[in-house]
């Protein structure tokens, strides 16, 4: 599956699992910003909110090709110089973002940003899996993807304070230096020589033909669906549902990260002993409570915290487990099976957004909810597909 050098092969080096979860962070909030600035950016570029939207919706639909396109170009890299190389792309795009002049600008900038980051994620958690002891391998990828957790936890709050407060150029700023932090972190820490399995064209089919791989790979693109048609509009409906202004969606922001990183943590003790499978049924249950609560609840701003708070919880863990899950299904496929799982991620970002923000434009502010809950219902329902087959005696 792997090739290492010596001295990396046979343990975790100091701080490489904490500089590949800093690297998630930043990619997380390269993702993710727009979400939490969405007012500043339409009336700073001249644009409507909806329009502004579409920053995440072209993103992801790049970041959905770009994903199992870099994995198969770059296959036989080394991951630190790959990773490296990523988040400096990423650094750099987000500062030139901050002086973008015009929104075709900015959306130029962000494109070709996403087109490079879309290598990030995929390749951490494979390298992580790369860096770990086989029973503690759950865990460390999991630990990994608590930087998206971060990002939605501190960053994307962060992001909507600096936005509301200084204008979404010297947000772009912050996340361009936080960058800087994060690419010389791993640079310092990650050690070299580690590559993976090469990615060719029998890789893919492999995987089109493993069963568990397909459906959860549809379990992450309807959970990703479901959220973001509520996740891209969340500060514009708190503020025509509710009335809530900028720290007050700034809080809910912050309460839905702060929740998906307790979710994380809680994920990562339990998975070891519960499972993978099990982990991501309760997780992806809580999800469901959560968008249900916020249904419900809408109009209400106390109870919609209350919602994003229990959505909050399911939102990162679960996509830890899918990571966990694919390296479980296919172990010498897996950093092509998390890359397409990425990619998959995307485009149930591209849809759910797409989809919220038709009805976002058409005032239907209402029935986000309820769709959302329609597309996690459908992802709890192929979770429950995709359990592992008990181990049957021949009989004789």
């Amino acid at each position: 599956m792997t090739s290492a050098s010596p001295t990396s092969s046979l343990t975790s080096p100091r701080l490489a699992p904490t500089a590949l979860m800093l690297g998630n962070i930043i990619t997380g909030c390269s993702v993710l910003a727009p979400a939490g600035m969405l007012p500043e950016l339409a009336a700073g570029l001249g644009v409507g909110v909806h329009t502004a939207g579409l920053l995440i919706t072209f993103g992801a639909v790049v970041l959905c090709i770009g994903s199992p396109l870099t994995a198969w170009l770059t296959s036989r890299f080394d991951r630190r110089h790959l990773l490296a190389a990523t988040l400096l792309v990423l650094t750099l795009g987000n500062l030139a973002s901050a002086f973008a002049p015009d929104y075709r600008s900015l959306l130029a900038i962000r494109l070709v940003m996403l087109a490079v980051g879309a290598l990030y994620t995929p390749q951490a958690a494979g390298t992580a899996a790369l860096i770990s002891p086989v029973d503690k391998r759950g865990s460390t990828i999991a630990y990994v993807f608590l930087g998206w957790s971060l990002a939605a936890a501190v960053g994307l709050p962060l992001i909507t304070f600096i936005g509301s407060h200084s204008g979404w150029r010297a947000a772009y700023l912050a996340v361009g230096a936080a960058g800087a932090v994060s690419f010389v972190l791993l640079t310092w820490r990650l050690p070299s020589g580690l590559k993976g399995a090469p990615v060719d064209l029998k890789t893919w089919i492999a995987l089109g033909r493993n069963r568990v791989v397909v459906l959860l790979l549809m379990v992450t693109m309807l959970q990703m669906s479901g959220q973001f048609v509520i996740f891209t509009f969340m500060g514009p409906l708190l503020n025509k549902l509710t009335g809530a202004d900028a720290n007050a969606v700034g809080l809910v922001f912050a309460i839905y990260g702060a929740c998906g990183f307790l979710g994380v943590v809680i994920a990562t003790r339990i998975v070891d002993g519960w499972g993978a499978y099990r982990t991501s049924l309760l997780f992806t249950c809580l999800l469901l409570v959560g968008i249900v609560v916020w249904t419900i609840g809408a109009g209400v701003y106390p109870v919609m915290a209350i919602a994003v708070a229990i959505w909050g919880l399911g939102f990162a863990s679960t996509n830890s487990m899918q990571q966990v899950r694919l390296v479980a299904a296919a172990p010498p496929l897996a950093s092509a099976s998390v890359s397409l799982n990425t990619s998959v991620l995307y485009i149930g970002q591209a849809i759910g957004s797409a989809v919220g923000g038709s009805l976002f434009s058409r005032d239907a502010l209402g029935a986000t909810g309820y769709v959302a809950m329609g597309f996690v219902m459908v992802a709890l329902l192929t979770i429950l597909a995709s359990r592992p087959r008990a181990r049957v005696a021949a009989l004789a």
